[in-house]
């Protein structure tokens, strides 16, 4: 399922063009999140989706990685979430070890966002509450999970979870067992320290069962479903407690927009502080403006 090494280290070749030029119009971009992107890839007439972590500073750091990661999906499997298969794949730098997510490509459409926007409020509300139960029976204080809706997708009858390279699991101390410095590594040096308590605000929330359905139901106006908040929010009160408003869904939405868009302003300057400025290449591939 994972890329043939050429393949790797071609699309590992390209990616460097798009970064050293600024243009990115020979890369597939198949989904943009907030920190990283999706790249499509074709190899032996197979298509795959193809995400890239920061690099790594070297063969142990990127090791300690792999392991966490499979940890992360063998959990994931074992609390009733089904992760789509993938695979770590690792290519040598000078500067240390690049390693790409590689998946298979979902069918057009497989994404939640995309189903809901074609089906009638029962389907869409049939299809939720098996994410419900998928979050209620995963998440806790060792086990977090980003629920929002772009990160499930329907495969016939399968419902899969997508988004499975951020690990997040926590020792009995409630200690990150993740390395969240690499994953700000997009974020200006001098930032990271003031944007340390966000980010660990951030995952908190991906390990209270109420809050990864507060950001699921809040996410539903970025993908402009909210007309489906009212049955959705009955029926994630019949399981939460205590239960959502309206209001509180808009106001948390309207509060996390703001602070990724913060996030992103920040990325942006650095961007062009790197490339202006300093000439040199900057790092990361960035959405454009996001609808939120």
């Amino acid at each position: 399922m994972g890329l043939p090494v050429d393949a790797l280290a071609r699309l590992e070749a390209a990616l460097q063009r798009a970064l050293a030029t600024g243009d990115a119009s020979g890369l597939e971009i198949v989904g943009w999140g907030e920190i990283s992107c999706v790249l499509a890839w074709e190899a032996g007439g197979a298509r795959r989706a193809c995400k890239r972590l920061p690099t790594f500073p070297g063969p142990a750091a990127a090791a300690a990685y792999a392991a966490l990661f499979a940890e992360y999906l063998g959990t994931l499997g074992a609390r009733g979430v089904t992760p789509v298969t993938s695979v770590l794949q690792s290519l040598a730098r000078e500067d240390g070890v690049v390693v790409w997510c590689v998946q298979p490509m979902l069918p057009a459409g497989a994404d939640l966002p995309s189903l809901f926007r074609r089906c009638d409020a029962e389907r869409a509300t049939a299809v939720f509450v098996r994410v419900l139960d998928g979050i209620l029976g995963c998440v806790d204080a060792r086990v977090g999970l980003d629920g929002q809706l772009s990160n499930w997708a329907l495969v016939g009858d399968a419902l899969v979870y997508v988004d499975v390279t951020t690990p997040m699991l926590r020792d009995a101390s409630g200690a990150d067992r993740l390395d969240k410095e690499r994953f700000m590594a997009s974020l200006p040096r001098a930032l990271r320290g003031p944007v340390r308590p966000l980010v660990r605000r951030i995952l908190d929330k991906y390990h209270d069962p109420r809050g990864v359905v507060l950001d699921l139901l809040g996410n539903l106006h970025k993908e402009r479903l909210a007309a489906l908040v009212p049955a959705l929010l009955a029926r994630a009160n019949a399981c939460v407690s205590p239960p959502f408003t309206p209001a509180e869904v808009r106001d948390y939405y309207a509060a996390d927009a703001r602070g990724w868009a913060f996030l992103q302003a920040i990325r942006r300057l650095e961007r062009f502080w790197t490339r202006r400025v300093r000439r040199r290449p900057y790092p990361f591939l960035l959405p454009g403006r996001i609808a939120r």
